[in-house]
């Protein structure tokens, strides 16, 4: 079993070869540009000094649509470079799996 401790750990552990998301790259490009037309927007609810709960109502929004996002690309992983991991069998499933498990740790503190 391969240990994998820390994020720089598992950095080594991942390939170069196509990722999970690459088949919907520009349905994701697109949801993030959206996302960062909110994020916009609240640079300009606070610029035009807007009322301190419409913008945490914006930046809950804006909070909710990048996990949302974060979970969709979560499930690709899983199912793409898990799986792909899985298949090929040996230490490389262990390492995707502890790789998967610290990512969901790190979106659970957030």
């Amino acid at each position: 079993m391969t240990d994998v401790t820390d994020a720089t750990d598992v950095g080594n552990v991942t390939d170069a070869g196509v990722h999970g998301y690459h088949k919907q790259k520009d349905e994701h490009l697109k949801r993030l540009r959206r996302i960062e037309g909110q994020i916009r927007g609240l640079q300009r609810m606070v610029d035009e000094d807007v009322y301190c709960i419409d913008i945490l109502t914006q930046v809950s929004a804006s909070t909710k649509a990048l996990q949302s996002f974060a979970l969709q690309l979560l499930e690709e992983h899983l199912r793409h470079c898990v799986a792909d991991a899985a298949l090929k069998g040996g230490d490389e499933i262990d390492a995707k799996v502890k790789e998967a498990t610290q990512a969901i740790a790190r979106m659970l503190r957030t």
